[in-house]
């Protein structure tokens, strides 16, 4: 192990941490699309020059495991890049995520000497495919689902591309928006660049070197430490999915959990083989659920990196839908099946230390995507969201409502920027009374939240779940309620939807998602049980 000063490698820590939250930062102000600059839906990250993950900013858990990922494969692809390189992926197969996700790497420099790579990852509200933005309730193959960008070079030598520029452009139906995005991530990269310059002429590219090999050490030694305090044992456990969009049949997460002396070991091996569905998951969501989970179970102040899962070993059965294999289709992998794995890790790990786990949060981004031609200036439009529900109850205290909990960490869309933004209108937006599961501590509720079309007819897609199989609860809790998607006609006349859907709506339709309430935390006490 490398040794270094601690106070100087707290310092260093701290200042990579704010580097990448620096990035962050950047670019939420920087972009054009609502769903970055108001949401968020983005992280940054600093990798060593061996491509490990030493910082990140805690932005989305969801792309914890899978940043961990997306540096090796890549450059595996592309090979050394030279300064003022900067590469563009989106490819699941590759980058580890959904096509939404696009991600930008550039290598960093420093007297001709490369110490680093620094990366941004944004949720692009359209990147082409079967429907706006590019989250097909019901899309079969990946090809449904968007333009498939392999690891190209987008910058060569600081020289911009333009034709890989104008072929992205071309195949998506928001190009304007996009180009922006795409230059706020570039910039949260130059940021990055600049910061990683100046902590090399501040500590020394040596030691700058040497004190990166030094925190994931470091975060290594802390995880051991934090395993040691865990009972040994092999536990078992099981979720599903509603189901796949495709069929009504349950997918199924089963899981077994062993922890040794020198190794945390999930194996899920008895899980659902890929499915026709798009709830199909590259393996990397995997590590993403995983590294949140233990996060929670043992230290939430790990540092982000690398260094944490060290000591894990993840074993994915071949045909497997968590590590599929094109063409499948995945968009939903990366947000309904994370929360899923999310909720079947941590009732597992409910099982080792059961005074430290919360009950089932809502379990599902409840996403909704709406595209067509704005009326107010003849130019196309996509709009999407994932919305919060109930926390689940905690050992601690009652679940929060109305919040993005696990696997997505963004936040709302503000009606005001939703309605100048889009020719949309929320007409109801409110707690979902009643919604989180009754014990000695509540799960959180689920919220209510309508969005009428205006003027124009739209595409509508919803990508839900926990529409069938209610988030649990625990240690006596009851189950939170289950979520409901409805859409409302201009005479007023409402028709339950299904949890994964394309559908077209008019002028003055409006469509709802109710989403689920977190399950309850330990059981009601039966005086007040009887009280009630």
């Amino acid at each position: 192990m490398t040794e270094f000063d601690p106070i100087r490698l707290e310092v260093l820590r701290n200042a990579l941490e704010a580097t990448a939250q620096e990035m962050g930062a950047v670019l939420k102000h920087t972009a054009f699309s609502p769903n970055i600059k108001e949401r968020m839906d983005a992280s940054c990250a600093i990798f060593t020059a061996d491509a490990e993950l030493v910082a990140q900013a805690e932005h989305v858990p969801v792309h914890l495991g899978s940043m961990l990922r997306a540096v090796r494969p890549t450059l595996d692809v592309t090979g050394a890049l030279d300064e003022g390189d900067v590469i563009i992926v989106n490819d699941p197969y590759v980058g580890g995520a959904h096509l939404p996700d696009i991600t930008l790497i550039a290598p960093v420099f420093i007297g001709g000497r490369h110490v680093a790579y620094v990366a941004s990852r944004a949720h692009h509200s359209d990147v082409g495919g079967m429907e706006p933005g590019s989250m097909p309730g019901r899309s079969i193959e990946i090809y449904q689902e968007g333009i498939i960008i392999p690891p190209v070079r987008l910058y060569r030598k600081g020289a911009l591309q333009q034709d890989i520029m104008t072929m992205v452009l071309a195949n998506v139906r928001t190009p304007d928006e996009r180009r922006g995005d795409l230059n706020a991530q570039l910039a949260a990269l130059r940021i990055g660049e600049r910061r990683m310059a100046e902590l090399a002429e501040r500590f020394g590219a040596d030691a700058l070197e040497q004190g990166m090999a030094a925190i994931l050490d470091y975060t290594e030694r802390r995880m051991r430490a934090r395993m040691a305090e865990l009972p040994r044992g092999v536990w078992y456990t099981e979720d599903c999915l509603d189901s796949d969009g495709s069929s009504d049949d349950p997918v199924w997460i089963r899981l077994r959990i062993e922890l040794t002396d020198d190794a945390f070991i999930f194996d899920f091996e008895g899980t659902s083989p890929q499915v026709r569905g798009n709830v199909n998951a590259v393996a990397p969501m995997c590590w993403s659920s995983i590294f949140y989970s233990l996060k929670l179970l043992t230290d939430a102040s790990l540092p982000p990196n690398a260094g944490v899962l060290r000591p894990i070993t993840v074993k994915i059965p071949k045909g497997c839908f968590l590590d599929a294999q094109a063409p499948a289709a995945v968009c939903a992998g990366n947000t309904e099946t994370t929360q899923r794995l999310a909720d079947t890790v941590l009732k597992g790990f409910a099982q080792i230390a059961p005074e430290r786990i919360a009950a089932a949060s809502n379990g599902t981004m409840n996403l909704i995507g709406i595209g067509g031609v704005d009326p107010r200036n003849g130019r196309a439009y996509t709009y999407i969201e994932t919305s919060g529900g109930g926390q689940g109850g905690r050992p601690m205290g009652q679940g929060m409502s109305g919040v993005h909990a696990n696997m997505s960490n963004t936040l709302n869309t503000p009606i005001e920027s939703l309605e100048i933004s889009y020719p949309l209108r929320c007409v109801r937006y409110e707690l979902r009374d009643g919604s989180g599961g009754a014990g000695l501590n509540a799960g959180g509720e689920g919220i209510i939240r309508a969005i009428q079309i205006v003027g124009h007819e739209a595409r509508v897609s919803l990508q839900t779940d926990r529409r069938r199989f209610a988030p649990y609860g625990l240690h006596g809790g009851e189950s939170g309620s289950l979520g409901r998607n409805w859409t409302v006609d201009a005479k007023g006349e409402k028709l339950e939807r299904a949890a994964k859907g394309s559908l077209t709506l008019n002028d003055g339709e409006t469509v709802i998602l109710e989403t689920p309430g977190g399950g309850g935390w330990g059981a009601v006490p039966a005086a007040q049980e009887a009280a009630e």
